[in-house]
């Protein structure tokens, strides 16, 4: 039974393996395909933004969350877009001193982490990412009180930091 234990146990771990792989993996979709047709396949969003001409739907994926999917839903409740929205080039969109909350929801959906800044009187919401598909990172976007951004900010996800002393600086201090 000991010769067995081995290829048995490894066969169970690739077959998890490939099982979390499957998993994580959005499934196909077909534009012009119905909403209801959308959600069976993808599952209940995660948040719905009505639009003059339609909606979109958010679906929030990916390990940590460094992937959100925008469905654009058009009136008659056809699928018209979908989009990996965490990505540079959607933040790029984000205009300071103009947009406000619900415009930032539309374009790169819910923060994954809200924070208030107090001695600064901001608010900031913070959204994992894979800058350029390979380096793990954040963007925070930074609203004042009245709910208008007033500036994006990006840098290393510090969940992803190899040395838990912060590097360098962290030693010398």
């Amino acid at each position: 039974m000991k010769k067995y234990l081995f290829p048995i146990c490894y066969c169970v771990v690739v077959l998890l393996l490939a099982g979390c792989t499957v998993l994580g993996k959005q499934p196909p979709v077909s534009l012009g395909e119905t909403e209801a047709s959308l959600i069976a396949r993808a599952g209940p969003p995660t948040a719905r933004y009505p639009l003059a001409d339609g909606h979109l739907l958010e679906y929030r994926r990916g390990p940590w969350g460094q992937e959100t999917y925008m469905a654009r839903i058009s009136a008659d409740g056809r699928l018209l877009s979908w989009e990996q929205v965490l990505t540079m080039q959607k933040f790029a969109t984000i205009k300071i001193d103009r947009d406000g909350k619900a415009d930032v929801l539309r374009t790169i959906g819910a923060p994954s982490e809200i924070t208030y800044l107090t001695l600064v009187r901001r608010e900031v919401w913070s959204y994992p990412y894979k800058e350029s598909g390979v380096w793990n990172s954040l963007m925070h976007v930074y609203f004042d009180d009245s709910g208008i951004v007033r500036k994006l900010e990006n840098g290393p996800d510090p969940k992803f930091d190899p040395d838990p002393e912060g590097g360098l600086f962290g030693r010398l201090r």
